[in-house]
């Protein structure tokens, strides 16, 4: 199957659109250190409390090849799937599902289906710490990477705060260790706005940026993201969400006949 449409279903379309600005560094603190910094990262810290929600999407990826610009409904059951299905014009192009225990999702250009656990995600995404409630999070604007005030610096400056790993952090999933220099931007009322995760020996970036968000059902929701991975190429993925509805649906999944998996290297 071809990456370039599962790095959209894992990203989802991971999440978003044009955001007209790139934030290309972290802005430089102006305050000292903020003194309650126990309030700061429980409210970080706080879960989605929404029961479900769809949301409508218009997805555009630059991945040195081209791809048309897609439709996407993304659905998600509060901590139990998420589900996708992609349109080019007026044609189905593939649909996903990612639950707790990994990701399905098949691709009708090519007959192409996969079926993983998140090894597959971060291997697009370039990371290797991607699970279910972190995938969730990061679709929804939620931090999605481990926090802690031991480990982390934390200041404000004139557009919220500012979170700074203090070293470079080790993370270990499935026996592989990798480690990241981090930073996390928040606007005053604590909403993620940009994460920038950088390997330091290598210098591969994620690069995360939310925008243009809407308070529905007393949550906050970006309308727009923008995703850069770097690594040896430079793949962006920019996702306007649209329209957000919290009434359950169906969400049919079934592998046609006559598909072929793509097995995971």
């Amino acid at each position: 199957m071809k990456s370039s449409i599962f790095i959209i279903i894992a990203a989802l379309a991971v999440s978003s659109c044009a955001v007209q600005k790139k934030q290309t560094e972290a802005p430089v603190s102006t305050t000292k250190p903020i003194e309650n910094n126990a309030e700061f990262f429980s409210s970080i810290a706080k879960k989605s409390s929404f029961d479900a929600v769809k949301i409508n999407s218009r997805i555009d990826a630059k991945t040195g090849s081209f791809i048309p610009t897609l439709d996407a409904v993304i659905y998600i059951e509060n901590g139990q799937k998420i589900w996708m299905n992609l349109t080019a014009v007026i044609l189905q192009a593939a649909r996903g599902v990612a639950t707790p225990q990994g990701i399905k999702a098949y691709n009708r250009l090519d007959k192409t289906y996969i079926d993983s656990d998140f090894s597959y995600l971060n291997k697009l995404l370039n990371v290797n710490f991607i699970d279910y409630n972190a995938m969730q999070n990061l679709l929804t604007g939620k931090t999605f990477l481990p926090v802690s005030d031991d480990k982390f610096r934390l200041t404000t400056n004139a557009s919220g705060f500012n979170l700074v790993s203090k070293e470079a952090q080790k993370i270990t999933e499935n026996g592989k260790t990798v480690s990241y220099n981090i930073a996390l931007d928040y606007d005053k009322d604590l909403n993620l706005n940009h994460v920038l995760l950088t390997n330091p020996q290598n210098n591969d970036q994620l690069d995360i940026t939310y925008s243009n968000r809407e308070i529905l059902n007393n949550e906050s929701f970006p309308k727009n993201v923008k995703i850069i991975i770097k690594a040896n190429k430079t793949t962006e993925i920019l996702i306007e969400n649209t329209k957000f509805d919290f009434s359950r649906m169906e969400t049919a999944y079934a592998v046609p006949a006559n598909y072929t998996k793509t097995e995971i290297k």
